[in-house]
């Protein structure tokens, strides 16, 4: 079975920093610059990052039993723009947690 939880640490780390590049770079570029490319291309990773982190965390819910209060708390966390980087000692410690012993 693949590392779920994992992925669930990377790609909500990965999330946020796209948000952070989409607030603080892509959408002055396009207000301040007129260069609305960057918020295209920044916003559609930022989507799909965004979507692949609610699969991820809809696996993690059902393939490994997360708790439904830990995947809100990290669905509402990735709302809030650096909250996920604040939670991340605490998703480690679940991912360590959710892994198999070897």
């Amino acid at each position: 079975m693949p590392a779920v939880p994992w992925l669930v640490r990377v790609t909500s780390l990965s999330e946020a920093v796209s948000y952070l590049l989409l607030l603080g770079v892509a959408m002055p570029l396009k207000y301040y610059y007129g260069m609305p490319m960057a918020v295209m291309v920044v916003g559609m990773i930022h989507g799909v990052l965004f979507m692949l982190l609610v699969w991820n965390l809809l696996r993690a819910r059902f393939e490994h039993q997360w708790p439904a209060e830990r995947i809100w708390l990290l669905g509402i966390a990735s709302l809030v723009p650096l909250w996920p980087f604040f939670l991340d000692r605490r998703v480690r410690v679940w991912v360590a947690e959710s892994s198999p012993a070897r």
